[in-house]
């Protein structure tokens, strides 16, 4: 008897189904899943953590959690700019809660379960495909926004601290009005106001941070390196490639790690770089600019198919 032959292959079908895991993994369903099964796994170390306290104390904790998980859950369906600061400042804050609902005797099992829960939604959270599908969201027409790299010297510790505030000055201050000081917790809230609304203003100014292709070429968009926008134009752009060493491009980076692309024109550029506070900033004309996106295969392929450098 001849052996039975081996059941013929479908690579049409097989790239088909290739390619809808691919668009699935680099859209927001993961950050969707991850947040959508999240109450499932960290709502019992919590309940457990606030089993003991007072009415008032359970009911805060209760009430800010489904409000912050849903607010967050309907940013998720609502990929954009925005909703990206919403899902990066609450999604690393639930490893967080977590750990202080450990603390106060929410169980090792159960914490256990909700901290591997918590840390897969943050990573989740703050994975350039998510920052991507959700920059990409508040684009129109024929646009193609990819998101800039945060720099260096800003995730060495100032992100962090900023995020703690806006994270734990409203929760602290909720927290003591309800357990009955009222006088700390009111302090907390007003006089901790300003100071997170800045942070939360911030937080944004980085996700606002990113590389739009459109039909007349790229704009580079990153307050942080230039004091406006600038187009590199689809007919002035000579090359766009991996930066080599040495290279005498302006360093728009801002200090971000990682591959930086280099952007040489065909004819002098005019740029306003970002002044330092109580500095002018001057009008400057370069041959050629460096950035760093957060992820720059993707920004090269969108350059060849749109036939740019």
């Amino acid at each position: 008897m001849e052996p039975r032959s081996a059941p013929a292959t479908r690579p049409g079908r097989d790239a088909g189904i290739g390619a809808r895991a691919s668009l699935l993994a680099h859209s927001a369903w993961p950050a969707r899943v991850a947040w959508l099964v999240l109450p499932l796994l960290v709502a019992p170390v919590i309940d457990r953590a606030v089993a003991d306290a007072s009415d008032p104390v359970r009911w805060v904790v209760g009430t800010g959690c489904l409000a912050v998980w849903l607010a967050t859950l309907v940013a998720t369906f609502v990929p954009s700019t925005l909703s990206l600061t919403v899902l990066r400042v609450a999604a690393p804050a639930v490893p967080l809660a977590v750990a202080v609902a450990i603390a106060a005797g929410g169980g090792a099992v159960a914490g256990g379960v909700g901290m591997v829960a918590g840390l897969v939604a943050a990573l989740v959270a703050l994975a350039p495909a998510t920052a991507e599908a959700f920059v990409d969201g508040s684009s129109y027409g024929d646009e193609r926004r990819l998101p800039l790299r945060t720099p260096t010297p800003l995730l060495a510790g100032p992100v962090e601290l900023v995020w703690l505030v806006v994270v734990a000055v409203p929760a602290l201050g909720v927290l003591w009005v309800a357990a009955g000081r009222w006088l700390p917790g009111l302090a907390v809230l007003v006089l901790g106001a300003p100071l997170v609304a800045w942070g939360a203003r911030s937080l944004h100014g980085l996700s606002r941070r990113w590389v739009v292709f459109v039909p007349r070429g790229v704009v580079l968009h990153d307050a942080l390196a230039l004091a406006e926008p600038i187009l590199l134009r689809r007919t002035s752009v000579r090359s766009l490639a991996a930066a080599p060493a040495g290279s005498d491009a302006v360093d728009l980076t801002v200090g971000a790690a990682g591959l930086a692309l280099e952007a040489r024109m065909l004819e002098p550029l005019e740029l306003v770089p970002a002044a330092a506070r109580g500095q002018v900033a001057e009008l400057v004309t370069v041959d050629a600019v460096l950035f760093t996106p957060s992820r720059p295969g993707r920004v090269l392929d969108e350059a060849r198919r749109r036939r740019i450098g």
